[in-house]
């Protein structure tokens, strides 16, 4: 446990040494009664007390004093707490290979009732955002706390030609920084800019501006790298299976998910890589990031159970010294 005033904690020695001194008055008191020869006449001026019980109310004190003095100390316990002010950009491929059926009942149906679940089980304090891309990227919708209005432009997403990963990264990078500045660029309340994340749903290779490179200037690894310098990690869902075929002008085209593009995207943003090849395994990646980007690690006051527990203790002490003895302890 760690505490915010260690310097309280120098009270303990106090209260034990009023224990302490409680036990010497004990003994004292013994070695009186022994003294005292005439059993007869001590009856009379001493009568006999209850057993351990007479000792509840010091004892209740004596606790009551060490409780409280560690809630001085103002101990520090670390908890997850909601975010707020964070910004979460959603990305969605909506490139015509998200038509296969390899994942019921469509990898795009299967992906949008994911993405309105994601959005349900994020903090409210969160602001959502939401880009689609095919052969351009476009934002549907700015960041926001409307829950609403998210899912009903994921309840809008078209199929169109082609992928463009890195488009669809650079526009969402634009779109942060334009929110960013809408807020003034205000830190939040530990001095910290606001957090922000991308999360990228896509099932298939960057085809425009044509394969992937390192050193593509729009490429989507360019773009992840543009990302990690922001700060801004990028978590990548690659959505599908390996034997997804789709009808293209009257055959059938394999559409298999390429896992090793998008786990290099979050390895150069500094992201996550999930794989999902069923509406359940993604509604459970969609469940994990909601946990991890909704919440944050803080270091907490946990002083208050110490301070009902030494009133508690309080109050037993002073309500058995008059239960007891008529009179406080």
């Amino acid at each position: 446990m760690r505490f915010a005033s260690p310097w309280w904690l120098l009270g303990l020695l106090v209260v034990a040494a009023l224990a302490a001194g409680y036990v010497v008055l004990l003994r004292r008191r013994r070695r009186d009664v022994v003294r005292f020869t005439n059993l007869e006449l001590l009856e009379t001026v001493a009568p006999r007390r209850p057993g351990w019980v007479r000792h509840v109310p010091a004892v209740a004190m004596v606790l009551a004093l060490a409780v409280l003095t560690v809630a001085l100390a103002a101990p520090q316990a670390t908890a997850k707490v909601p975010r707020n002010r964070a910004t979460v950009m959603l990305i969605i491929d909506v490139s015509l290979s998200m038509k296969a059926t390899d994942v019921a009942p469509t990898r795009l149906a299967a992906a949008q009732a994911a993405a309105k679940q994601f959005a349900d089980q994020l903090t409210p304090g969160v602001n959502l955002g939401l880009v689609s891309f095919a052969g351009t990227a476009a934002v549907l919708v700015s960041p926001t706390t409307d829950r609403g209005t998210v899912k009903r432009g994921v309840d809008g997403l078209q199929l169109a030609e082609s992928t463009a990963t890195g488009e669809a990264i650079f526009t969402s990078l634009q779109s942060i920084d334009s929110f960013s500045r809408s807020l003034g660029g205000a830190p939040d309340e530990t001095g910290a800019p606001p957090p922000a994340r991308i999360v990228l749903l896509s099932d298939g290779t960057q085809t425009v501006p044509g394969p992937d490179g390192e050193n593509e200037p729009r490429g989507s690894f360019t773009a992840a790298k543009d990302s990690a310098g922001r700060q801004i990690p990028v978590s990548t869902i690659s959505f599908g299976t390996s034997y997804g075929t789709i009808d293209l002008d009257g055959s059938r085209t394999p559409v298999a998910v390429d896992d090793a593009a998008m786990e290099r995207i979050a390895q150069l943003s500094g992201g996550q890589f999930f794989t999902a090849a069923t509406e359940g395994e993604l509604k459970q990646v969609y469940a994990d990031l909601s946990e991890q980007l909704g919440y944050e690690e803080r270091e907490v006051d946990a002083s208050k159970p110490w301070l009902v527990g030494g009133v508690l203790l309080l109050v037993l002490g002073l309500g058995a010294g008059i239960l007891l003895g008529r009179r406080l302890p």
